[in-house]
């Protein structure tokens, strides 16, 4: 796969780093969660299979918020409000050249996409909110839990020590709890991983739900381990002509447990056609190339079995590739 290229749009004074992935008919602005990192999510495997599955249908448009990852840092002491950083979204897709997009917010970067939603509806084409939430100490963390958050950001961050608050899971997995540590370091200083908590705690956009006109998609995991799966059954009351889908699963982050059902969810909501399982497209390619060398044999011509191994087999690796 060639690399990326990362580019930065400029919002207010603060540069937003952005790539675009995919040639869709229709652009997809992916509002990630706590921390990001552009280059490093393509690291692992969960992660770049969301990423694939989404650019396979739409032109992904993906972006560390600022404070996070290869954007520009908050100031600690004069942290920006949600509006501001919600503003960060109108800036990725102006230089990206998107007029109009769906949104996928995940986690904190819902609240995001619904604030974005009601303030700018002609530039909203639906909204897929993932493990979201209208109110951070409502449904995520108690004002005393946050302060044990930040403490244990601001004495072990770098070391992965936050992987049971996200993903309990895969704490026994070394080699993902590995990648973890180093998604913490390369997302945000210990200093700017507290601002950034703190900058959430401050959520709440329980006002603005009903001014949502997007269709939307709600998506959360039964025994969501960060957010109380109250908080998108709320917002399903909350936001006009909501749908909520529960599905099976304790961690929180979008890219963990069962990638492909969350990416069939979103694909099916935002095409309005059913998703192709891998399985199904490889069978469609055997049975397209089989059609094909059959009618040869029907119309008089020598069934060439070389070819027929070639074309199907070129055809299956072609699958194979874009699946991996």
């Amino acid at each position: 796969m060639r690399p990326i290229e990362t580019r930065y749009a400029h919002s207010g004074d603060v540069r937003i780093a952005y790539q675009v992935v995919g040639q869709g008919s229709f652009d997809l602005i992916f509002v990630p969660g706590f921390i990001s990192n552009l280059d490093l999510h393509w690291e692992d495997e969960g992660y770049t299979r969301l990423l694939r599955r989404l650019s396979a249908f739409s032109r992904l448009i993906l972006f560390d918020k600022r404070g996070t990852g290869l954007s520009d840092r908050v100031d600690a002491h004069h942290l920006p409000s949600l509006e501001t950083r919600m503003d960060d979204v109108r800036a990725v897709m102006d230089a990206a050249g998107s007029g109009r997009a769906a949104l996928l917010g995940a986690s904190e970067g819902a609240p995001m996409a619904m604030l974005f939603a009601a303030m700018y509806p002609e530039r909203t084409r639906a909204l897929a909110l993932y493990g979201g939430y209208a109110h951070f100490h409502k449904w995520v963390m108690s004002p005393e839990r946050l302060d044990a958050f930040i403490e244990m950001a601001e004495t072990a961050w770098g070391t992965g020590a936050t992987l049971p608050n996200f993903a309990p899971s895969r704490v026994d997995d070394a080699h993902f709890a590995q990648w973890w540590a180093r998604f913490e370091r390369l997302s945000a200083s210990p200093t700017a991983a507290a601002a950034l908590a703190r900058m959430n705690a401050g959520i709440d956009v329980r006002g603005v739900l009903a001014a949502i006109s997007a269709p939307t998609l709600l998506i959360h995991r039964r025994n969501d381990a960060r957010v109380d799966p109250d908080a998108s059954r709320y917002l399903a009351k909350k936001i006009p002509n909501a749908r909520l889908v529960e599905i099976p699963g304790r961690d929180h982050p979008i890219w963990t447990g069962d990638v492909d059902r969350v990416a069939d969810l979103i694909e099916e909501f935002l095409t309005g056609g059913r998703a192709v399982a891998e399985v199904d497209r490889v069978e469609a390619v055997a049975m397209a190339a089989i059609v094909r060398h059959w009618s040869t044999i029907l119309n008089g011509s020598q069934f060439d079995l070389t070819t027929f191994k070639k074309q199907t087999g070129d055809a299956f690796a072609a699958v194979k590739a874009k699946s991996q």
